[in-house]
């Protein structure tokens, strides 16, 4: 990830920086807004001025955890269905889109105040996440699995509201059981449609 116009980064560089991302993640999920730089650079394993050059502000750290973890949800599509059935494929998305919501949710807090001094760390996420669905669903019903009739703004907006009431590890079971009936709903049923 490097901006237009800027050399790409050294291999050991870039590694650096998706260390300090990862972290980050975790850092921001478990300890919101209040989470020191120097906790992350240090659960990164390295130093705060490694964490400094990559992201001289926190505004800038938080919105490029956003952006990666929007990237790393969508660009999983293709792998998944290489990997798997489209509908298994299907499946083990939502659970990295459970992963995704309680991540942004872990920052909501720091994303907000983004917002509100004008930045806009959402971007296109909206539309990657669509088009991610959207890939989904039309490798299932290439494959004849679910019901044509649904759209993917639908199956969308469901895991959105299943994933925001359901947000924290605390209601994770409650949100697979949830991610089931509604992927189930979307199932042939028995005889044709």
């Amino acid at each position: 990830m490097t901006s237009e116009g800027a050399r790409p980064l050294r291999a050991d560089a870039r590694r650096n920086r998706e260390k300090i991302l990862d972290a980050a993640v975790r850092v921001f999920t478990t300890e919101g807004l209040d989470a020191h730089l120097e906790r992350i650079a240090k659960e990164a394993g390295v130093g705060s001025g490694t964490l400094y050059r990559n992201f001289p502000t926190r505004e800038a750290l938080i919105e490029a955890v956003y952006r990666n973890e929007v990237a790393r949800l969508c660009d999983a599509v293709p792998e998944l269905l290489a990997r798997h059935p489209p509908e298994q494929a299907l499946r083990v998305w939502t659970r990295l889109f459970l992963d995704y919501v309680t991540a942004k949710y872990g920052m909501i807090d720091a994303l907000r105040a983004m917002v509100a001094t004008g930045a806009m760390p959402y971007g296109h996420s909206r539309e990657l996440v669509q088009a991610a669905v959207a890939q989904l669903m039309d490798a299932c019903v290439q494959a004849g699995v679910i019901r044509t009739d649904i759209r993917p703004t639908d199956l969308s907006t469901a895991l959105e509201g299943i994933a925001l009431t359901s947000a924290g590890a605390e209601h994770r079971e409650q949100a697979e059981r949830l991610l089931d009936l509604t992927l189930d709903g979307l199932r042939i049923p028995p005889g044709g449609p």
